[in-house]
């Protein structure tokens, strides 16, 4: 990432930008070479496919998409513990741990499943209910300013919270996450090595059993009957739990894939390594990418994504859409009790200037969503915000068409060829790669105990 983010202009976008945003993991087809083309037609001009085909400005362009130019994941400014290694082994044990649910059933990693790049191959999130939209993958979601699909989270700490009270998710409330914390000898010890004394919950009469202000309708009177310090102090200790997975979660970063190898390649002006790590098909595609389909307007950064939220047209030329996105989700994320602001105050200094100076009306923000990574995006569908597309050729054909609604005309046809369409996908299967997360990360903890000899959590 670049550290900061682009903006994409106001006006209509050329289709391309959007054709990216959801590719599968079809095999790709092959190419039509100039030798197949039908008699008594002239074959295209022969495509520079050498490394000195790039302009300075397109290696300058390659070399900031490259996972190289990621750096460290910024400061986390309302979580003291965001990069200390006893938060990350607490919120590694608590992101797999079942016993986070009120089935005893469900955990984080139940949606975001490490096999699926942290998420799953669902049309929409399954727990104990069905949720309305895909899960999104948590890898390199430390750099993006907001968090799932319409941005009502601006911290990951924040975001980590909501599930385990959403009545089709974890479905639990705080007073009974924290009691199964106080419970547990190891997690408590953890816990208060990191945070301090869990609240003392043994007064039923002050701590209800099972309170919080998003569970079951009892559940929610029993938390208005607390105190109001009661309610602070539990909201307190709760949103460390989230503290400790956020911890946990900025260690789950995309590693270097073929693109990146090949990037690489290019700028050391290695002709062999070049062609080792893309094929001449990827290679158009990357052309298209960065050139004609300009699909780095939205996709840029090392994580292809500027993280803004765009209306794609997605419910219709004569209805209004059923969700709102974007436009539902800055209100929710400006009532929030979690915010930036709402959190750190008059600490907030610059730290919340996202927050400050969000866009919170328009009509460009009705059914926007945000625009997602497109690292390991080739075996991530179905696609789209809703799983409306199972193929690639789905979401090639709504884009090619695009769409105008009733209140959206912000696509534009590309009119991409077959091939080009194909060179396109499969380029973006080179963005596929490894996690740079240590492999003890990627499975469930046995235990949260310190270890004087284990270093992984430091490494």
């Amino acid at each position: 990432m670049t550290g900061h983010l682009t903006k994409f202009p106001r006006g209509r976008i050329a289709t391309g930008l959007l054709i990216v945003l959801l590719c599968t993991g079809a095999t790709v087809p092959g190419a039509v070479s100039a030798d197949d083309a039908p008699v008594g037609t002239t074959p295209s001009p022969p495509i520079e496919r050498s490394i000195e085909r790039w302009s300075p400005g397109e290696r300058d362009l390659l070399r900031s998409l490259s996972i190289e130019a990621l750096g460290p994941p910024p400061p986390s400014p309302a979580n003291p513990v965001a990069d200390d290694p006893r938060a990350i082994r607490l919120g590694h044990r608590l992101f797999f741990d079942p016993s986070l649910s009120v089935n005893g059933e469900v955990a984080c990693a139940s949606c975001h499943r490490p096999g699926y790049n942290f998420r799953d191959a669902l049309p929409r999130g399954r727990a104990i209910g069905e949720a309305r939209r895909r899960t999104m993958t948590v890898v390199g979601s430390a750099w993006s300013p907001w968090l799932y699909w319409d941005g009502r989270k601006d911290s990951l700490w924040a975001q980590a919270l909501e599930p385990l009270e959403d009545l089709v998710e974890h479905g639990g409330t705080r007073i009974a996450y924290l009691r199964t914390v106080a419970a547990d000898p190891a997690l408590r010890n953890a816990y208060e090595d990191l945070f301090g004394d869990v609240p003392d919950l043994s007064d039923e009469q002050r701590f209800p059993l099972d309170a919080g202000p998003a569970g079951e309708p009892d559940a929610r009177l029993a938390w208005q009957a607390m105190t109001a310090d009661d309610r602070i102090a539990t909201s307190g200790a709760f949103a460390n739990l989230g503290r400790a997975l956020e911890a946990y979660q900025r260690r789950l970063v995309p590693a270097a894939a073929p693109f990146d190898r090949y990037v690489r390649a290019v700028l050391d002006g290695d002709a062999v390594a070049a062609t080792a790590a893309m094929s001449p098909q990827a290679q158009d595609g990357l052309a298209l990418f960065v050139g004609r389909a300009q699909c780095t307007h939205c996709h840029n950064g090392a994580l292809f994504t500027n993280n803004e939220f765009h209306n794609t047209g997605l419910f219709g030329p004569d209805a209004l859409p059923g969700d709102r996105g974007r436009a539902d989700g800055v209100k929710a994320l400006l009532e929030d009790p979690s915010n930036c602001l709402a959190v750190l105050g008059e600490r907030a200094d610059g730290a919340c200037d996202e927050l400050r100076f969000v866009k919170s009306a328009g009509i460009e923000l009705v059914a926007a969503f945000r625009t997602p990574t497109l690292r390991n995006v080739a075996a991530s569908g179905p696609f789209m915000h809703s799983g409306q597309f199972g193929t690639l050729a789905e979401v090639i054909d709504h884009y090619d068409r695009a769409p105008v609604t009733l209140i959206s005309d912000e696509l534009e046809p590309l009119g991409l060829t077959a091939d080009e369409r194909t060179s396109l996908e499969a380029f973006l299967h080179t963005l596929s790669g490894p996690l740079a997360t240590p492999r003890h990360l990627l499975v469930p903890s046995a235990s949260v105990a310190p270890d004087v000899e284990d270093r992984r959590y430091r490494d």
